[in-house]
């Protein structure tokens, strides 16, 4: 009898002590830390509707670790969305959507992302070993975490060949215990970093809203040469080239 007693004591501690392990172990938090440089007193900045033109996202590079990665449509619907809302253009739209009519100003955008991915694998591998040899006790006290930063490049090309750059960091941490590991925490902390490496760049081109005005410059000035060559029956070949004045823009 107390044989059996003591059995049910200790079947039931070991419930107790799984279910404090589990409750305590599911806890997570995620820290971001957005470019040093970036202001958050930029005043709302925007162009005339008939001062707007066009701005077209040509390519986005990205790379993971210093590997080449393939940019998804939802990273271009981001980087869409949140120019779109600057109000600085006309319309946005993707290289590969169609070009535009001759001497249409335009803005050629140019993106480029570095990621940075650091899961601590060999400190995990520890603690892992750790962890299975004491069954999972100290599972809720240690912490694992899963660091990600970015490095952001934005080109912008006006029509006229002058190029603007623009650069912004951001990094995020994301701390977990042993039972709060999941792909969504980690797609979470990607998100707020990628965000705010995002929202850097859209303030700094901002405060260059009037380079972007129509108005700004001309059309690029192109020269039109013609070209005319006698026929060869008549004698030796001669070849007479002439220019025409620059044709300006209207």
């Amino acid at each position: 009898m107390d044989i059996m007693k003591q059995t049910t004591s200790s079947r039931i501690l070991a419930v107790l002590v799984l279910s404090s392990t589990l409750s305590g172990g599911c806890t997570r938090s995620i820290e971001v830390m957005p470019s040093a440089a970036m202001s958050t007193d930029t005043a709302p900045t925007s162009i005339a509707s008939t001062e707007r033109v066009p701005l077209i996202l040509d390519q986005v590079k990205v790379s993971q670790n210093g590997a080449p990665q393939n940019p998804s449509t939802e990273l271009d619907r981001r980087l869409l969305g949140s120019l779109q809302s600057l109000k600085l253009f006309s319309h946005l739209s993707l290289a590969e959507q169609g070009s535009l009519a001759d001497n249409e100003k335009a803005i050629t955008a140019h993106v480029t992302i570095d990621d940075a991915i650091d899961s601590h694998p060999g400190e995990a591998a520890w603690k892992g070993f750790a962890i299975g040899t004491s069954m999972f006790l100290l599972a809720p006290v240690m912490d694992f975490h899963y660091d990600y930063g970015t490095h952001l490049t934005l080109e912008l090309e006006r029509w006229d060949g002058t190029v603007k750059t623009y650069q912004a960091e951001s990094s995020g941490t994301a701390r977990y215990n042993l039972f709060s590991a999941s792909p969504s925490m980690i797609a979470e902390l990607k998100g707020h970093v990628m965000e705010a490496g995002i929202t850097d760049l859209m303030n700094q081109l901002v405060k260059d809203a009037t380079f972007y005005n129509a108005s700004s410059a001309p059309m690029t000035e192109r020269t039109i040469h013609s070209v005319s060559v006698k026929s060869k029956r008549r004698g030796p070949a001669a070849l007479s080239v002439s220019t025409s004045a620059p044709v300006k823009s209207r």
